[in-house]
């Protein structure tokens, strides 16, 4: 039988309506109805897991340089949009139980440092949520942190995340006891979709902002999908609506 998931996630915390991966943006989300949100986690240069995409800081902050370079004590200092500051990964974890959401965690670890970011937000994942209602779930486009995480924190649900979805993507899934297949909307094949249904694996796609694209993957049988166009799927985002 299919996990049933929510079907819609607020990519990056609050999509385009609030700035990206920030406690603002997942506070945003919860209040138009979101019941699930995902967001990217990497090392600091102090080793302090935190919501950022990028590697460098340029591009959502008023700052310079790269994130697993940069020590905390200039990092939270930093302008990461509208006034708000990048978060540690355990506020959002705080933000998340608080608001009963579910979060779509993506270890988005620098080049090089796979491992520890891996072996760090899979421990931390599993401690944060300890005992709450709504159980994370954690993806990645490398898989060796998906094996690191499945080693580490077993218990915590794993996504594998592609672009392309590759030919070997199911026996990398059982590799990995992983739930679900993640990947880019306007790249999934009726193929991938086909053995999908026929295993009960849910396939969840990036990023859809369209209403038609939207209606078109549910009618393939995608179950879920991640937005940054909160305000147009906010009147779907019921918990398991289908």
């Amino acid at each position: 039988m299919q996990v049933p998931l929510p079907r819609w996630f607020a990519h990056r915390g609050g999509g385009a309506l609030a700035p990206e991966n920030t406690l603002a943006g997942i506070r945003l989300a919860a209040r138009l109805g979101y019941r699930a949100v995902e967001f990217d986690v990497m090392l600091s240069g102090d080793g302090t897991p935190v919501l950022i995409h990028d590697e460098t800081l340029e591009r959502t902050t008023n700052g310079v340089g790269c994130v697993c370079n940069t020590a905390d004590s200039i990092l939270f200092s930093l302008d990461a949009g509208a006034g708000e500051r990048i978060p540690r990964f355990a506020e959002a974890a705080a933000l998340c139980r608080e608001l009963g959401l579910l979060a779509n965690v993506e270890i988005k670890p620098a080049t090089g440092h796979e491992a520890p970011t891996a072996r760090l937000v899979a421990r931390l994942t599993a401690e944060l949520w300890r005992g709450a209602a709504v159980q994370p779930l954690i993806s990645s486009f490398s898989m060796e942190a998906l094996e690191i995480a499945r080693d580490v924190a077993p218990e915590i649900r794993r996504g594998v995340l592609y672009e392309v979805v590759p030919a070997d993507w199911l026996a990398e899934m059982n590799r990995l006891q992983a739930l679900s297949l993640h990947c880019d909307a306007n790249l999934l094949g009726d193929d991938v979709l086909s053995v999908a249904a026929e295993r009960h694996i849910p396939v969840l796609c990036y990023t859809v902002n369209t209403p038609e694209q939207a209606k078109k993957l549910l009618m393939r049988g995608v179950s879920a999908m991640f937005t940054d166009s909160l305000d147009l799927f906010a009147d779907e985002t019921s918990p398991y609506k289908r």
